[in-house]
């Protein structure tokens, strides 16, 4: 991200990370009010349970030695390893997709039907949509349309809307908790992101 956008990237990062935070406390209250089937998953929730207090309990027990760092380094690099094999595949495509988008699309469509204007915006986010495959392999895709249309908003809908109303991460909630937590991912989620969308192409 900060290769293809610079330091613009930090506004993609903290902008997803607000819109995560907040749909989490907006899923938290309807869970509270019975409104969506978190309670009813089938997983018990121990209430007991402090974030705080298990880390403080963990750092205590644990003991800096040789041997323990050894092993914390060979997990970090066998997960590092791991992570880099299924998202460099996705990062390829993403590339690919890229540089087909550069060589065959003309350059007024991009500023026609993706600039910064509400037909972009809608276009946009039926792409991010439809194409969404990837987070990592969204960004060659979504710098392309940025660098094309200069239209900041626009890259950061099709990186974050394209995860929003990605059917199979509605899917994956739809079986794992409940429809009605599945249908809400979209409504709550996409105004936060068109709103951040509005603001990035007004001041970037």
């Amino acid at each position: 991200m900060f290769g293809f956008f610079g330091l613009n990237a930090f506004y993609i990062v903290i902008s997803a990370i607000i819109v995560a935070v907040v749909t989490g406390l907006i899923y938290h209250v309807l869970d509270r009010r019975g409104w969506v089937e978190c309670r009813h998953s089938g997983r018990k929730v121990d209430e007991t349970f402090s974030v705080c207090r298990d880390m403080r309990k963990r750092i205590n027990n644990y003991k800096p030695t040789s041997e323990n760092l050894k092993g914390d380094l060979k997990g970090v690099f066998r997960g590092s390893w791991s992570l880099t094999k299924m998202v460099l595949w996705w990062i390829i495509i993403g590339m690919f997709m890229a540089s087909f988008a550069r060589a065959f699309i003309p350059h007024e469509w991009f500023i026609l039907y993706l600039g910064p204007t509400v037909i972009g915006l809608v276009i946009t986010l039926i792409l991010a949509t439809v194409i969404e495959v990837c987070s990592e392999g969204s960004a060659p895709l979504a710098f392309e349309i940025f660098d094309q249309s200069k239209a900041f908003g626009n890259a950061f809908v099709f990186l974050n809307a394209g995860v929003s109303t990605d059917y199979t991460e509605i899917g994956l909630l739809w079986s794992n908790v409940g429809k009605r937590a599945a249908m809400l991912l979209p409504i709550i989620t996409v105004p936060q992101i068109l709103l951040l969308v509005w603001l990035f192409n007004i001041f970037l």
